[in-house]
């Protein structure tokens, strides 16, 4: 196996452990997160405060010492700084995805070997929709 597969099956193991820990893979917590005028549980704000610190350290401590990722020969970061109706339509379905089914896709893959059978159909058409969507967008 090559080292950056090694490296790539390792970052998504981690991933889906704190998926798993932090309960991101259970839609009626993630329900309840967003649940602000009803049963609100705010406990994955911690989540999301370290996943920003693990950002925050990646980005503006190791990354300006690095002068290109270990496994790659260069850092692909997105250079596009404004705000455009696909990005923002994007952003908007991907929300209400979110709050209608209380899974994105990091949790609902990491949800696969419960094979659940709601879950299984999200899963699928998730991935018919990003096969979709590109077909469409590399005609354009």
């Amino acid at each position: 196996m090559k080292a950056s597969n090694f490296s790539a099956f390792c970052s998504g193991l981690v991933f889906s452990l704190g998926l798993l820990l932090s309960q991101m893979v259970n839609p009626q917590k993630v329900l309840n997160f967003l649940d602000f005028f009803g049963n609100w549980d705010p406990s994955l704000l911690l989540v999301m405060a370290a996943a920003l610190v693990v950002y925050w350290l990646a980005f503006f401590l190791i990354k300006p010492k690095m002068s290109k990722p270990v496994f790659a020969s260069d850092f692909q970061l997105p250079n596009k700084s404004t705000l455009d109706k696909s990005l923002l339509s994007g952003a908007v379905l991907f929300g209400l995805g979110w709050g209608i089914t209380g899974l994105c896709p990091g949790p609902a893959l990491a949800n696969v070997p419960g094979g659940e059978p709601k879950l299984l159909v999200f899963v699928v058409l998730m991935a018919v929709t990003m096969w979709g969507f590109d077909k469409i967008s590399s005609k354009q």
